[in-house]
């Protein structure tokens, strides 16, 4: 079912919601409300609950100890394959990871670090020859108006890399992970790919895209962890107890992709 503005408006709305950090400002609004209430013990005792909740939550969404494991079991799902030169696919499929809009200071649309790396990964197999079709999919992220596409834009910095443009198709209407599989497919019909995203993302992927009748070589990119969690712990310092910025990213990357299979899954779509 394509998606209307208001449903996808709401879907967005969802997914913020889904984010750890909207769940600290949640609980600190607790606390803030029932502080500004009449004083009571009853309220003052639930007050300090909320507080050291919000306390507890903050730490544990910015601790590289909890946001790695989280992380790194999504990137560690599907290892990077070991591709013969002998092999051949329909299309190498580059998912869009988002494009970043022009104004005062940047004159043009550009590329996100995600649909670069992704776009740069497609280019590299393409170019090593495992196919003859480059396809980019991705739509405008914008809820009620107009934006940047993405997969026109990955198909401006592939040309730039070196990708005849006879060789890139585009699908530029979907907006969500189950919008890329199904207009993929009317593209190519259930077809052999090579499927490239960030590894994070992969592991939702590459169910939609089978469950769409492809026949899916995943490829990771964009790695976002060093190692994988089991091999982690055996470089731990104090560093990684302690909150930091990069880690309350990582959590958020692997909750809303948890989050997002279970949606899918609920829906049927897995």
């Amino acid at each position: 079912m394509e998606l209307t503005p208001f449903l996808f408006g709401l879907y967005k709305l969802v997914k913020y919601l889904l984010y750890p950090l909207t769940w600290v400002l949640l609980v600190m609004t607790m606390t803030t409300v029932l502080l500004c209430l009449p004083p009571s013990q009853h309220r003052l005792r639930w007050a300090r609950i909320w507080a050291v909740s919000a306390l507890l939550l903050l730490v544990a969404i910015s601790t590289p100890l909890v946001a790695r494991p989280l992380l790194g079991t999504l990137e560690a799902w599907y290892p990077r394959p070991s591709l013969s030169s002998q092999e051949q696919y329909h299309a190498v499929v580059v998912l869009g990871g988002g494009v970043l809009q022009r104004g005062t200071l940047r004159p043009m649309p550009d590329l996100s670090s995600f649909s670069k790396n992704r776009t740069a990964c497609g280019v590299d197999l393409f170019k090593q020859g495992y196919a003859d079709k480059l396809v980019f999919t991705g739509g405008s992220s914008h809820v009620f108006k107009e934006g940047p596409r993405d997969a026109l834009e990955m198909k401006r910095w592939a040309e730039r890399l070196g990708v005849p443009t006879h060789a890139i198709v585009t699908e530029e209407q979907s907006r969500t992970t189950y919008e890329n599989a199904t207009e993929t497919k009317r593209l190519l019909g259930p077809a052999s790919i090579l499927l490239v995203t960030s590894a994070s993302h992969l592991p939702r992927a590459v169910a939609l895209f089978t469950k769409q009748g492809f026949r899916v070589t995943p490829v990771p990119c964009d790695f976002l962890m060093q190692n994988r969690p089991e091999d982690s712990w055996n470089q731990l310092d104090l560093f990684d107890v302690l909150p930091n910025e990069h880690a309350i990213e990582y959590t958020t990357v692997a909750v809303t992709e948890w989050a997002g299979m279970a949606m899918y899954w609920l829906n049927g779509k897995l």
